[in-house]
Order: structure tokens, then C-alpha cells, then sequence
């Protein structure tokens, strides 16, 4: 597992992030559940983002520690997530983990999809 220091993180999660992805891992019983972001090409925009909890890594992972939640993201992700954040926010309509992407030149409606 390929971890990094907070001070040198290219994708960063706010403390709400963390805090529902502790949340998540403990209804599930298991502390140790990462948060997993992972881009996979399709959706209306080019790319789709996909999350998931997850508790092993794979050899291509890097793994961030932050507010004390961990997220993992394979190398190809993590290029075309290069100084985004991902946050958690609450609404009337809706909660849901949300990326900000600096690197996205056009994202849908839903902001589930971007295109690069």
C-alpha cells in the first residue's frame, strides 16, 4: 500500500467526507473500510466517477489518510483527479460525496460524469 502524508495529498477530502466515510464504515462493522474513487470512462460526459468502500488495496493504489478516514485512488484515476477535493454535503434533495475536479472541462447535470 503506496500511503502519503497529508501535507503532499493531490486529492483532498473535506472533513465531512470523512466523517460519513467513518459513518459508513461503521454501520458496516468494519472500521478499517476505505473510501474507493475510481473513474471509468462512460457516462454522458466521457468519464463516470465510481464510489465504493473497500478494504484491501491494490498494488497500483495510493492511499490518503485524512480526518481520519482513508481514500484510495488506482494511479489512472488519480491522473485525471490531480488537486481535486471530495466532499459530503447534505441538502433537502439529496446527500451525496461530491467532486470538485479541476481537471474536468465540462461536467453533466447529475455531476456524476465529466469529460477531460
Amino acid at each position: 500500500m503506496n500511503q502519503i502524508a497529508e501535507n503532499s495529498v493531490s486529492v483532498s477530502l473535506t472533513p465531512s467526507a470523512a466523517k460519513r466515510v467513518q459513518v459508513l464504515a461503521a454501520s458496516e462493522g468494519n472500521p478499517s473500510l476505505m473510501l474507493r474513487l475510481a473513474v471509468k470512462g462512460g457516462g454522458c460526459s466521457g468519464f463516470s466517477y465510481g464510489f465504493s468502500l473497500d478494504a484491501a488495496t491494490n498494488v497500483d493504489d495510493r492511499t490518503y489518510e485524512m480526518h481520519g478516514a482513508k481514500l484510495v485512488i488506482d494511479e489512472s484515476s488519480l491522473e485525471l483527479l490531480k488537486g481535486g477535493e471530495i466532499d459530503y454535503v447534505e441538502d433537502l434533495l439529496a446527500s451525496s460525496f461530491r467532486i470538485t475536479n479541476p481537471n474536468a472541462k465540462s461536467t453533466c447535470g447529475c455531476g456524476n460524469s465529466f469529460s477531460a
